[in-house]
């Protein structure tokens, strides 16, 4: 069944999901957990709304497959759901992980309740992921359930392996680009590979159309990261909403400073002293630029794209939600933020 893509009825329904799905937890003596998810999801709290919710992105690539697939996407939405929780879970620990103050504008779980309660607050969010997903039984088979659950917790190990390397990175003086791949696989890639795949499996499609949405998510994926990693040296600081100091300062591994490293040539120089400052940063920008690497990275993102579009259009995605998806994957390679 080709259905009308309507992008606003969309993500109401998913909102509304999410929130049916958080205000499960609720009684009288747990009603500061439930603040803290509502808080961290931008509904409530200084600033909310739709910039301090993020773009819903994971859930959307999964109703978009589902209706770009035949499906019927509204049976998707408790799918769709249960990996923007998952999603908001990981990010959770990461600020504490990373020690992050702020996210999209705003003081993070942890730093409004501290570290504690902030590691609870991940937790639940994570097991309201798993009680989500199980919420298919209402439309599907149990063999489709344990098959959404399976992929999903593949992810989940994914990510949690993804984070551990790119924790473990910080105390690596020399890394090559080999290592980075692995990194931004778990914690970028899998997860919008998982969103895909349960996308696919919600329309009912066979494994072989699955396998191959599973990789177009997965190459999106890559792209998205490394476009990130583009605009956390090249990117406008007004729309990226940081610095585009930042990841240089702190010495983030990312692909342009990996590939320059391989160079060895003056900005692995001058990065192996690891004694610059601000004023150093538009000497490290032009030493990159100079060496190639603003060149390779916006080449990969564009050849990650253009191979996950070759996978797309070999599955033929059916009607509006297949041009969406289409559309979707050329815009993350060119976003500006």
């Amino acid at each position: 069944m080709v259905q009308v893509l309507n992008p606003e009825e969309m993500f109401s329904a998913l909102e509304a999901e999410l929130q049916r799905t958080i205000k499960s937890i609720r009684d009288q003596d747990s009603e500061s957990l439930e603040e803290m998810l509502t808080y961290h999801m931008g509904w409530e709290g200084e600033a909310f709304g739709t910039e301090a919710g993020g773009k819903r992105l994971r859930p959307y690539f999964v109703l978009l497959t589902s209706a770009a697939c035949g499906g019927d996407w509204k049976r998707a939405l408790p799918a769709a759901a249960s990996v923007e929780l998952l999603h908001n879970f990981s990010l959770i620990h990461d600020d504490i992980q990373d020690q992050s103050s702020l996210r999209r504008g705003r003081p993070t779980v942890w730093k409004k309740w501290g570290i504690a309660q902030a590691i609870n607050a991940g937790d639940t969010m994570f097991t309201l992921a798993q009680f989500s997903l199980l919420d298919l039984h209402k439309y599907f088979a149990s063999d489709v359930v344990i098959q959404a659950l399976r992929i999903l917790q593949k992810a989940s190990i994914q990510l949690t392996k993804g984070q551990y390397l790119d924790i473990s990175y910080e105390n690596v003086d020399e890394l090559s680009l080999d290592a980075y791949w692995p990194m931004v696989s778990g914690k970028t890639a899998a997860l919008l590979a998982a969103c895909t795949q349960i996308g696919a499996l919600t329309a009912l499609v066979d494994e072989t159309i699955q396998g191959k949405y599973h990789r177009f998510g997965y190459l999106l994926g890559l792209a998205f990261q490394v476009r990130d990693d583009f605009l956390g040296i090249w990117g406008d600081a007004a729309l990226t909403g940081k610095s585009n100091e930042s990841d240089l300062l702190s010495r983030k591994k990312s692909l342009p400073v990996l590939f320059a490293l391989e160079k060895n040539a003056e900005f692995a120089k001058y990065w192996r002293t690891g004694t610059f400052s601000s004023k150093d940063i538009p000497i490290l920008i032009e030493n990159l630029e100079s060496e190639g690497a603003y060149q390779y990275t916006t080449r990969k993102v564009e050849e990650l794209t253009l191979e996950a579009l070759g996978i797309l259009e070999e599955v033929q995605p059916q009607g509006s939600a297949g041009i969406a998806l289409t559309e979707l994957a050329k815009k993350l390679l060119k976003r500006q933020g």
